[in-house]
C-alpha cells in the first residue's frame, strides 16, 4: 500500500494545520500515513535550521498565513501565548503510543491543547489535566514515555529524518521524496497520485 510518511511535532502550528489535512488526502487515494513523532528542537539544531519566530517580520507573516490556511481549511487555529513550549515530554508520549489504539486520541488532544484551546503544556500540572480530560492516566503515561527505549526510538526516528534531509516540520515523503510544511499539501497529493498511476 501507498504511504504517506509525516513527520510532525506539536511545537509547529503548520504541524497542526497538516494534520487536519492529510486523513482526506490519504482517503482520497486509499494511502496509509506512518505517522512519526520527531523533535523539531534537535532537527533544527542539527540542521543548522532556526524557528521563523525568530525573525520579527517572518513571525508576523506567516502568523497571519497561517490563519489564512485555517480559514481555507475550515478549522480553529489560535496563537499559543505560551509559545515556545519544551515539546520533548508530548513527543515521547506520542513515540510510546504509537502503534496502540490510543495514539490518534492522545494526538488529537494535545495538538488541541496547543493550538486550539491553548494551553501552557510545558507545565506539568497543566499537561497532567489536558490528560486526564482525554481519558488518559497522567502518572502511567508519564512513567512509559520515560522509559529507555521510547527515548531512544524518538532520538532514531529524529536523526534519521535529520539523515534524510528534513530541516523542519510538517515534513512528508512519499517513495522517498521529501516535501516540507503544510502550504505544500498539494505536492504531497500530486504525489501519492503519481504513485497510485505508477501502480495501476
Amino acid at each position: 500500500m501507498k504511504t504517506i510518511e509525516f513527520l510532525f511535532d506539536f511545537g509547529s502550528p503548520t504541524a497542526y494545520l497538516a494534520w487536519t489535512q492529510i486523513p482526506a488526502i490519504a482517503e482520497r487515494h486509499g494511502t496509509a500515513i506512518d505517522y512519526q513523532p520527531v523533535l523539531l528542537g534537535a532537527i533544527h539544531q542539527a540542521s543548522k535550521n532556526k524557528s521563523p519566530v525568530t525573525i520579527a517580520a517572518k513571525a508576523k507573516w506567516m502568523t497571519e498565513d497561517m490563519a489564512r490556511f485555517a480559514q481555507r481549511y475550515g478549522v480553529p487555529l489560535e496563537p499559543n501565548p505560551y509559545f515556545p513550549i519544551n515539546t520533548l515530554q508530548l513527543m515521547r508520549g506520542a513515540t510510546a503510543l504509537k502503534g496502540t489504539e490510543r495514539f490518534m486520541d492522545y494526538c488529537a488532544a494535545v495538538f488541541d491543547a496547543m493550538w486550539v484551546e491553548p494551553q501552557d503544556l510545558g507545565d506539568p500540572r497543566v499537561l497532567a489535566t489536558t490528560l486526564r480530560t482525554a481519558g488518559f492516566d497522567p502518572e502511567e503515561l508519564v512513567a512509559l514515555s520515560s522509559r529507555q527505549e521510547v527515548k531512544d526510538a524518538l532520538r532514531a526516528t529524529t536523526e534519521s529524518a535529520v539523515s534524510r534531509g528534513a530541516f523542519g516540520a510538517p515534513t512528508f515523503f512519499v517513495n522517498g521524496e521529501m516535501h516540507f510544511g503544510q502550504d505544500r499539501l498539494d505536492f504531497v497529493e500530486q504525489a501519492v497520485a503519481g504513485a497510485e498511476s505508477r501502480e495501476a
